[in-house]
């Protein structure tokens, strides 16, 4: 039996001690995604090409692993949607 897999993510053989920020959010470039609560007087600053919104708004961000934005919407449950049409993982960052 063949043991290629070619759906096989890298393994990464470092403690967590030894990945910068930028390093660990690479690990996730393109599957890893994270949900943001935002108020509509913050999307700006995550979404600079957005037009201006109502302010007051309760909005949901869903971003890439390294924090870049991907989706704006209304509905947390449309972003998780989103992330799992695309084959992305969304996870809980504190």
């Amino acid at each position: 039996m063949n043991d290629m897999h070619h759906d096989r993510k890298p393994e990464v053989n470092a403690s967590p001690n030894d990945l910068s920020p930028e390093n660990l959010a690479a690990i996730g470039t393109g599957h890893i995604t994270y949900i943001k609560a935002l108020r509509s007087e913050d999307v700006a600053r995550i979404f600079p090409q957005a037009p201006a919104l109502q302010p007051g708004l309760d909005l949901f961000a869903l971003l890439a692993a390294d924090g870049t934005p991907i989706l704006l919407t209304d509905s947390r449950e449309a972003a998780v949607a989103n992330a799992a049409e695309h084959d992305m993982v969304t996870v809980s960052v504190h």
